[in-house]
């Protein structure tokens, strides 16, 4: 039903949907992060940052391509690496082609981190989420995701 501000507002279904999916994604959030803590000490966050990086060859990236994997704004960004780093599970190293850049670049400490972490959190996923649907629902749940992920990327440019 629109407005005459032209909002469409929801219809009763679709802000069940809306707000099902929001709680689901801030609980399942919460949990994983518990998890991770309990079990390893890692943070959600620090475990996203780790993941980029062991998915490179090398085990580095320039900041900018973690904020753009990451989709952080710069400063939150800034500040977790930092942390990181402090613990050892990242470092720093000059860019020899830019020298006003640097790679973050994973530790053997961080590749440790997230081997003893990965077993853990790939299985509280799989219980609290995956273990509960279909092949079906899994797929419906990919394309859905995808789909609305080329909505945003689309949109990138005008809100980011």
């Amino acid at each position: 039903m629109a407005t005459m501000t032209g909002t469409q507002w929801l219809d009763d279904e679709e802000q069940r949907a809306w707000r099902a999916f929001v709680r689901m994604q801030g609980r399942l959030t919460a949990r994983l992060n518990r998890q991770l803590q309990t079990d390893s000490g890692l943070s959600l966050a620090d475990y996203e940052v780790l993941v980029q990086l062991t998915d490179t060859a090398d085990g580095r990236l320039r900041p900018f391509e973690l904020q753009r994997c990451l989709h952080w704004e710069q400063s939150r960004l800034s500040h977790h690496l930092t942390r990181m780093q402090r613990r050892g599970l990242i470092g720093r190293e000059e860019c020899t082609e830019d020298g006003r850049g640097a790679f973050i670049v994973l530790t053997d400490a961080g590749r440790d981190a997230i081997t003893a972490a990965a077993p853990g959190h790939v299985d509280t996923v799989r219980s609290l989420f995956l273990d509960g649907l279909t092949r079906d629902q899994i797929a419906a749940l990919r394309q859905v995701s995808e789909q609305v992920l080329g909505r945003l990327d689309a949109t990138a440019d005008t809100d980011d």
